[in-house]
């Protein structure tokens, strides 16, 4: 089974532990031999998401939305997504350069068309910006991926600064 994940980035520590139990769920649904987990590795539920699977026993896949994409993302985050991408069984890319969003929406394009279901943590709510979480989920929807959408009942997200 190959599935995919797109989500919230910059949740609170409350939410972050209730994502992480409903990923572990999910992620103990699958035998550890045939589960792929595909993911973008940013920081949140991407990477939770590639950690639980590795922890399952799981294989890795990471599409790669930008040559300047690491760079893009917190400093904090680069040992995770380091260590990571040493383990990823696959790298996936999109051949863009910059890390804008038009490059984060071609790769999780790219993630959704490689997954055979769609995991999203997801509050239901329209995007902020392009490429967000709405958007990479009704891609999935148009392209006739299953989307199973996880959020932890009463949760929020915090708007973006700016």
């Amino acid at each position: 089974m190959r599935v995919g994940i797109t989500g919230h980035r910059g949740l609170s520590s409350d939410v972050e532990r209730a994502v992480r139990r409903l990923l572990a769920t999910v992620v103990q649904e699958h035998d550890a031999s045939a589960l792929i987990g595909i993911s973008c590795i940013v920081d949140g539920p991407d990477a939770w998401f590639a950690e639980a699977v590795l922890e399952h026993g799981g294989r890795l896949e990471v599409v790669v939305p930008a040559a300047q994409y690491r760079d893009g993302l917190p400093q904090s985050h680069w040992p995770i997504y380091d260590a990571l991408m040493r383990r990823a069984s696959e790298v996936h890319d999109t051949g863009m350069t910059a890390s804008d969003s038009a490059a984060h929406m071609a790769g999780s394009e790219i993630l959704v068309g490689l997954a055979d279901e769609l995991l999203a943590v997801w509050d239901g709510e329209p995007a902020w910006g392009y490429g967000g979480t709405a958007d990479v989920v009704a891609y999935a929807e148009r392209s006739g991926v299953p989307v199973r959408v996880l959020w932890p009942e009463g949760a929020t997200r915090k708007a973006p600064d700016g």
